[in-house]
């Protein structure tokens, strides 16, 4: 079967500060005092309707490899993030971007997380900084990682 080009997404342009090969640096809330170190990528799926995201961190400490798509909605413009992780584990998030900044949460009861990804204005970094509540009312830290482009 041959295959034909498609058209680049015009929802998930937005996401193009974010595209690329990054290490990773950073800490968890619930390890205080523990360095940790990664890689992540974020890259367009072909046919370029979707990005695929992927992490993952050297410290065996518990946090699991992951991958995830996000895509948006034609119509709509919402954006969501499929997640999978090593564990087995999948969830949806909801997400947005705005400029130079990605977020993405979820408000499942009993383990509702927020991320945000904001890439510097040269393109060379990203920092993000996660919470997560367990309890409806009350967030606390999670994952904060610097994010540093690798440069090929």
């Amino acid at each position: 079967m041959a295959r034909r080009a498609f058209p680049l997404d015009v929802g998930t342009e937005a996401f193009a500060p974010f595209l690329g090969e990054w290490l990773t640096a950073g800490s968890h809330g619930m390890l205080p005092g523990v360095a940790l170190h990664g890689r992540a990528s974020i890259d367009r799926l072909e046919p370029a309707g979707f990005l695929r995201m992927r992490s993952s961190i050297a410290e065996d400490v518990g946090i699991p490899e992951g991958v995830a798509v996000l895509g948006t909605d034609g119509d709509s413009g919402r954006a969501v993030l499929l997640h999978h992780d090593q564990r087995g584990v999948t969830r949806i998030y909801e997400a947005a971007v705005d400029g130079r900044v990605l977020r993405w949460w979820r408000d499942a009861p009993g383990f509702a997380q927020r991320y945000t990804l904001t890439a510097a204005p040269d393109g060379r970094t990203m920092t993000g900084a996660g919470e997560l509540c367990r309890d409806g009312s009350t967030w606390e830290r999670d994952l904060d990682l610097v994010y540093t482009r690798l440069e090929v």
